[in-house]
């Protein structure tokens, strides 16, 4: 079996085992007093990286340069970033949740990737001379991981607007001091009279219920802010990388090019964000509303410039 032959073969694994990984872990949901779904989901979402892991060692290996240099390498790169974010979210919280949202997005990846990009632009191809760099692995890596981190933090974030939506529910201190504070309206009780003048209180079956969709809330709240401030980092570390990378191959820092505009975009979103998890007037939803902004964001800033703009960033898809 030749390179490309199995470069074909394990991005149409890594699709099809994430796809039903994405099942698995949104069954695992519906039906948790089946924890062999999640189990499943988790060994799931492992094979899928390994997959891709296998996939980008063999474009190393045919191209004989770090595999980032077009979109459908990076798509991968990114994908591999999100799925091994994913088992830093799962281990740090516990949660085994997290892949009912970061699953769908990774899958959605690995299916544009295969099956949406023209042929052409899934070959390998000689690096252009402004890509012969050791910045190269430096500055798009850290890129594709700041930008894998922050979407799981965002998607995070999605699932706690989610899981709160309707319900009046505020969290607040939990990103300042130890320890957080949490309220919500309380539920009425059902109450009858019986003889006597005694009262018999019936507690609503929902009320515990309640109580474990807030528990879950505040899991998903901090762990979002974990991960984003994880992230938020390695963004800051990558656009730097990136300014020192062309002060060399073109002798200026910052040209204002769409994808350096857009950039700047995202580390200003999420700057926001971090500051307002510090106020405590900006806690619980908020803050979330501004991280679901974020995700989009990053988007426009990875996808939407370079198939869309003009600059020195752009694959040229579309135009």
């Amino acid at each position: 079996m030749d390179l490309l032959t199995l470069e074909g073969w394990l991005d149409n694994t890594a699709f099809a085992v994430l796809f039903t990984t994405m099942l698995l872990y949104w069954c695992g949901a519906a039906f948790p007093q089946w924890p062999v779904l999640t189990a499943a989901g988790r060994t799931g979402m492992a094979i899928a990286n390994l997959c891709i892991t296998g996939l980008l060692a063999a474009r190393w290996i045919e191209g004989g340069y770090f595999p980032i240099s077009n979109l459908y390498e990076s798509l991968f790169f990114l994908c591999w970033g999100l799925t091994a974010m994913h088992f830093v979210a799962e281990s740090v919280s516990g949660q085994r949740l997290v892949g009912v949202v970061t699953a769908p997005v990774a899958m959605g990846i690995t299916a544009f990737a295969a099956l949406c990009l023209p042929p052409e632009m899934q070959q390998s191809a000689p690096l252009v001379p402004a890509l012969k760099s050791n910045w190269l692995m430096m500055h798009v890596s850290v890129m594709m991981l700041s930008y894998a981190t922050l979407m799981v933090g965002s998607l995070l974030a999605i699932a706690f607007l989610v899981v709160t939506w309707g319900k009046p529910v505020s969290l607040k201190g939990s990103s300042v001091g130890t320890g957080s504070f949490r309220s919500r309206t309380p539920e009425p009780s059902l109450e009858s009279s019986t003889g006597g003048g005694a009262t018999t209180v019936l507690t609503q079956p929902t009320l515990q219920l309640s109580l474990q969709r807030l528990t879950l809330a505040e899991t998903l709240d901090n762990l979002s802010y974990r991960m984003i401030g994880l992230g938020f980092p390695l963004l800051t570390i990558g656009i730097i990388s990136g300014a020192v990378w062309a002060n060399e191959a073109w002798g200026a820092p910052w040209s204002w090019d769409p994808k350096e505009t857009w950039a700047l975009i995202v580390w200003l979103v999420y700057a926001a964000y971090l500051h307002a998890r510090i106020t405590r007037d900006w806690q619980g939803r908020k803050p979330a509303i501004l991280a679901t902004v974020g995700f989009g964001v990053v988007w426009v800033c990875y996808l939407g410039v370079n198939l869309l703009g003009k600059g020195l960033h752009s694959y040229g898809w579309f135009f």
